[in-house]
């Protein structure tokens, strides 16, 4: 399914003679570097054998909590397995040698690749057109925000700088909106973990450029008045941006497009399983509506007959967002993993993350409070807010101790609406044993909290580094190694 254009690919790379000749002036080390600053003696590393190195690396490759190690149910960010077909062929030669100053004809498998990529997230979003250019959720949201402010330019409605954000946003949410030239308005949720209708009608005016609506939100919850919701942003003017971190609990199930959305960027390294947490890059790409699909950053791929090509004649782009054209390796990756599951594998993908979670959800009922009882989709919150009061433990030190049982902790103190807060995603990667032995791990710990405090307070006790003091470390601030 995926050889077909592994095998159009064009061998050889770059050819010589596309390569402009050096017009770097050759200089000897002692030219370059200041004879005070070169080394005179040996650095006195120590001779090992073989073994003691590979046994070294070995050794130091576990000490890190990983996704191929063990149970990762960190909240909001889809910490899925990485299937090793998508490195396999992210890391070929035909792929890794290309570079982006190529000319077009000597790269029309890559285009091909990324033409098919935006074609296939386009259908599975619901959308009219794409950038794959975002390096990041993040960057996406500043894109999509950029695309919402240039759009409201270009109508002559300057005024329009007020974004809607719901207080159960992610945290970049108005990051993004006030680095592109617009103010956050916090939205409040009601007691079902929804948007609260009367105080979006009490904020909406002539000064709204949209809204900014993750859903499902990061309480899992899917924002059920999302039609009445866009119904009033449009009479008000407003355009509609969805967070799409939570994709996952969507895919072939709904699409953003079809419910109205103008603005959507996709985790490539969530839903589509690029591995990201430190073994990134990322990719975030934005998709839009007809609305917005002429103010697009430059350029995307286009197909004239039989040839790719990069297509920057688009009116009111935005420009470009990141140098060259995206985080390819990571596309390669969300590429490989779409084509090998298909439209029904992605919809089972959805159905099971939704059973896994709600699974585990009640399996985990009593254990911790759980605050909104809105059935959820993908993920959901509980709260350690009864362990504080009661025996003085801590959200961050029931984290800690989980560390012990070989999984790691889920999201913490997020969303900020939730007191003492946990965000369990258990994904669809995870087997019905592993949410069970995380069941039972989470219910022993709450149990230790309140026989033996002491004992979450000083974990974790197994990890090669034991707790280290936090408000320090973000104080003073020191990444210098020391022996």
């Amino acid at each position: 399914m995926y050889n077909k254009v592994i095998f159009e690919l064009d061998r050889g790379c770059v050819p010589r003679n596309y390569l402009p000749e050096s017009d770097v002036e050759e200089k000897s080390v002692e030219e370059l570097i200041p004879s005070n600053l070169l080394r005179t003696e040996g650095t006195g590393l120590p001779e090992v054998g073989e073994n003691e190195v590979i046994r070294h690396f070995v050794n130091i490759s576990v000490l890190n909590h990983h996704v191929d190690k063990g149970f990762y149910p960190l909240g909001s960010c889809t910490m899925k397995y990485n299937p090793k077909i998508n490195e396999d062929i992210a890391g070929l030669p035909e792929l890794t040698g290309l570079h982006p100053l190529q000319p077009e004809d000597s790269i029309q498998g890559a285009l091909q690749l990324l033409y098919e990529m935006q074609e296939m997230l386009k259908e599975i979003s619901g959308m009219a057109d794409i950038t794959l250019q975002p390096a990041a959720g993040a960057h996406g949201e500043l894109t999509g925000c950029m695309m919402i402010r240039k759009y409201h330019l270009h109508r002559g409605e300057a005024h329009r700088t007020k974004m809607l954000v719901p207080d159960s946003a992610h945290g970049t949410n108005p990051a993004s909106v006030a680095i592109a030239g617009m103010r956050a308005v916090e939205v409040k949720s009601d007691e079902n973990g929804l948007v609260d209708l009367e105080d979006l009608k009490a904020k909406l005016d002539e000064q709204v450029a949209g809204i900014m609506l993750t859903n499902p939100s990061t309480l899992g919850i899917f924002e059920r008045n999302v039609s009445q919701i866009e119904r009033l942003v449009r009479d008000a003017g407003g355009l509609m941006y969805m967070d799409g971190a939570n994709l996952n609990a969507l895919l072939g199930i709904v699409r953003p497009g079809d419910l109205g959305f103008d603005v959507l960027h996709i985790n490539i390294h969530k839903t589509f399983a690029s591995p990201h947490g430190g073994g990134g890059p990322g990719s975030g790409p934005v998709a839009v509506s007809d609305r917005l699909k002429d103010f697009l950053p430059v350029p995307v791929v286009r197909k004239r007959d039989d040839r790719y090509y990069w297509h920057y004649d688009i009116p009111h782009s935005i420009g470009r967002m990141l140098t060259f054209y995206g985080n390819f390796a990571a596309l390669v990756r969300g590429y490989v993993y779409i084509r090998m599951h298909g439209d029904k594998g992605l919809k089972e993908i959805s159905r099971n993350a939704i059973i896994n979670a709600n699974y585990l959800l009640k399996k985990l009922e009593g254990v911790l409070e759980l605050p909104y009882k809105t059935r959820p989709m993908h993920e959901f919150v509980l709260s350690g807010a009864p362990l504080v009061k009661e025996y003085g433990v801590k959200t961050v030190d029931v984290a800690k101790r989980l560390l012990d049982y070989g999984v790691h902790a889920p999201t913490v103190y997020f969303p900020l609406i939730v007191r003492e807060a946990l965000m369990i995603e258990p994904t669809e990667s995870e087997s019905r044993e592993m949410l069970d032995y995380f069941a039972e791990a989470l219910k022993k710990v709450v149990a230790e909290a309140r026989s033996d405090p002491e004992k979450l307070h000083q974990a974790p006790w197994t990890t090669p580094v034991r707790r280290v003091d936090e408000l320090r470390a973000n104080k003073e601030l020191n990444v210098v190694y020391q022996k």
